[in-house]
């Protein structure tokens, strides 16, 4: 299965996210001391973060995929409201058929986070009742009139009232007429809602809810799954099972596929990447098990990561390189390639950094960690074994280039790992123009080589930490002493 082939053929298409949106906002802070007001941890706010979520989330996560995406929904005519439309028009979603109601609220989910992000309270505004039924008659009207610009739509419920049996029925039949497919996650435990859509993703506690099935094992969840295909009549069931992955259910036959997430971290959004994943993959005309396959990557990507974050195809594709082994290779790069790579990626900002690194010790570990936080992509130039011998003697370099370039590239936080034959990097600088140059020491800004080249196109030159007495010569020095 060609994952990373796959993910190469995705084509932009006009997707079609319904349902509940939300802002959610991250207020960071830490805490030293309890209240003399009441027994509780005083929080001395330091940060804040405001990312979209519910349904929301999933159109951003489909616009990292390279989808058009607009939104059916309905927000408060309130200031929370405003900024969730400022939010998404950032991203260039389309908002167009987003409804204000003033006789609601928009919802939003304020999390107080403390030191190690560590959660430590959850304050929601929100109105779950249902929507008027002018807004509703609204929504449908909207769908009816637009369904054909679309090429698939999902259907992400939070139960925040949008969506009720009537309307989702009206909405899921309108695409079907349209020969347009639906994918829904749900949250209702009334599965008359969701008839006859395309594929219906529940998790398995939503599983257990609207089947009233044990889901204990294996075989527990496919016969859940299957009760589930055959009272909505949909072709699809895909149960989300956290750690243990997830189980697909058709008509004919089920198949389970094991989590691909190493570390899970948070698992905030995880349920809105599958589907916009899974979804992304559909309108490419991937098949079903392989932009199955993408999502389960794409979810391993979200839960490693704090809070609500958008997965891109580029953190897949590393994903997935590196759990086929070929990421250190495919990070090893010429100067041509690198220069075909950067073009792809032109509203990156580029780092870059360059050394011997000959035994590789804990300054060099410590700086090159530091550098890739200027940045989002960090090139680090290697000197060759030639150059290296002409710079530092004949007894040098201890490990050759290759081994030299392996290492590096086995950083998490390097990007790419390039070579260069000269004694400087000179040549290579021009040639890859980064927008800031760096290096470890005690350096000036002005002694570093490319200073000048770099500043001349308004680029930033940057001195990183100097890490006291960790060098490779003084290592070499002091095994000959020992």
């Amino acid at each position: 299965m060609n994952l990373i082939g796959n993910l190469e053929k995705i084509q932009t298409k006009n997707i079609l996210v319904i349902g509940d949106i939300m802002l959610d906002r991250y207020s960071f802070g830490i805490t030293k001391r309890i209240s003399q007001e009441a027994p509780v941890p005083v929080i001395l706010k330091k940060d804040e973060k405001i990312v979209l979520g519910g349904a929301a989330n999933v159109a951003v996560n489909l616009k990292k995929a390279h989808q058009n995406v607009s939104i059916l929904s309905v927000i408060g005519n309130d200031l929370q409201g405003e900024k969730l439309l400022d939010c998404l028009k950032k991203q260039d979603i389309d908002t167009s058929l987003i409804v204000k109601d003033d006789s609601r609220c928009t919802t939003t989910k304020t999390r107080i986070v403390g030191q190690n992000n560590a959660q430590m309270l959850r304050i929601d505004e929100e109105d779950s009742s249902p929507i008027q039924e002018k807004v509703k008659q609204i929504l449908i009207e909207e769908l009816e009139k637009n369904i054909k610009k679309f090429d698939l739509v999902v259907i992400s419920d939070y139960k925040k009232g949008l969506l009720d049996i009537t309307n989702t029925q009206k909405m899921i039949e309108i695409c079907n007429k349209a020969n347009r497919k639906t994918l829904v996650d749900i949250k209702e435990p009334n599965y008359q809602k969701y008839a006859n859509a395309y594929l219906i993703k529940p998790n398995l506690n939503e599983l257990k809810d609207i089947t009233g099935m044990n889901v204990d094992s294996d075989e527990d969840i496919v016969k859940a799954a299957k009760a589930l295909l055959e009272n909505t009549k949909s072709q699809y069931v895909l149960a989300t099972r956290g750690k243990d992955g997830m189980t697909i259910v058709g008509k004919q036959d089920f198949k389970h596929i094991a989590c691909k997430s190493r570390e899970v971290f948070d698992v905030t959004g995880a349920g809105d990447t599958v589907i916009s994943y899974l979804a992304t993959g559909l309108v490419s005309d991937i098949n079903l098990m392989e932009a199955i396959q993408i999502a389960n990557y794409a979810a391993g990507v979200e839960v490693s990561k704090f809070g609500t974050y958008a997965v891109t195809i580029d953190d897949i594709k590393q994903y997935i390189e590196k759990e086929n082994n070929v990421f250190f290779e495919n990070k090893i790069v010429t100067i041509n390639k690198l220069k075909e790579i950067l073009k792809e990626k032109s509203n990156k900002k580029i780092v870059f950094t360059n050394g011997c690194f000959d035994i590789f010790h804990v300054g060099h570990s410590r700086y090159l960690r530091e550098a890739s936080k200027l940045g989002d992509i960090l090139i680090v130039g290697v000197n060759s074994d030639a150059s290296v011998k002409r710079l530092k003697g004949k007894e040098r370099p201890i490990m050759n280039e290759k081994e030299r370039m392996e290492l590096l590239a086995s950083l998490e936080f390097v990007s790419y790992v390039v070579m260069f034959e000269e004694d400087t990097p000179i040549h290579l600088i021009k040639e890859i123009r980064p927008d800031i140059i760096t290096k470890g020491g005690d350096y000036k800004p002005e002694e570093i080589v490319g200073s000048d080249i770099v500043e001349s196109y308004g680029g930033q030159v940057i001195v990183c930490p100097y890490i006291e007495s960790k060098s490779t010569t003084s290592i070499i020095n002091k095994i000959k002493n020992s």
